[in-house]
């Protein structure tokens, strides 16, 4: 049985790390394993919409990170995984619902917090962190939660100023050490991601 080597990609919301990772998923389709951070927010079933929009969602403990580990763990064992379904619309996990994972030699997962894990961090073969300034970020993260997520602006700048902001200064900007590569702004650096692609190419014909 092939080894199977994880490549985790971190960096800040609104980095260019989702660009980076559409890139690559346009190039390798399914060929390549896709794993998010994202699909492992917690399900808050007890709470109402109104409480759930109140909760941090940057923080460590808003996702199931050790559910992942589990996954991430079965994948490099070539078993495919059950993984969740998260409704970012009205902040919950759809509890009967999960989407099948498919193993392959080369997983990638993403996410802005994967590096804070000791246990998540150290199975990853090789780390990427997306790095683009501050200002660029909070632009992306607008555009996209109010197109995409259906938020109002005000509601964004809201939980980019309470806990995006200094959650990233505790949690992600401090996870930057632990990279093998930054790519600096992620999906828009051409020259960063044709390396990486190759790698991955690589990475597919070796036996």
């Amino acid at each position: 049985m092939e080894n199977v080597i994880v490549i985790g990609i971190a960096g800040g919301t609104g980095s260019g790390k989702s660009t980076l990772i559409q890139r690559i998923s346009e190039e390798f389709a399914d060929r390549i394993t896709m794993l998010s951070h994202d699909f492992y927010y917690k399900a808050h079933d007890e709470m109402t919409y109104e409480e759930r929009c109140q909760l941090n969602y940057d923080h460590p403990d808003a996702i199931e990170t050790d559910l992942m580990i589990e996954h991430v763990k079965a994948l490099k064992e070539w078993k495919a995984v059950e993984r969740p379904v998260y409704d970012f619309t009205v902040h919950n996990r759809k509890t009967d619902e999960t989407v099948t994972v498919m193993p392959s030699k080369v997983v990638v997962v993403e996410g802005i917090l994967i590096f804070e894990n000791k246990a998540l961090l150290d199975l990853f073969d090789i780390k990427v962190y997306v790095d683009t300034d501050a200002d660029v970020r909070i632009l992306r993260r607008i555009l996209r939660d109010v197109k995409e997520r259906g938020r109002t602006l005000e509601s964004v700048v809201g939980q980019y100023l309470t806990t995006v902001k200094p959650m990233h200064e505790q949690f992600v900007e401090p996870s930057k050490k632990y990279a093998d590569i930054i790519i600096p702004e992620g999906g828009f650096n051409t020259v960063a991601l044709e390396m990486l692609t190759q790698r991955i190419h690589a990475l597919l014909k070796e036996q």
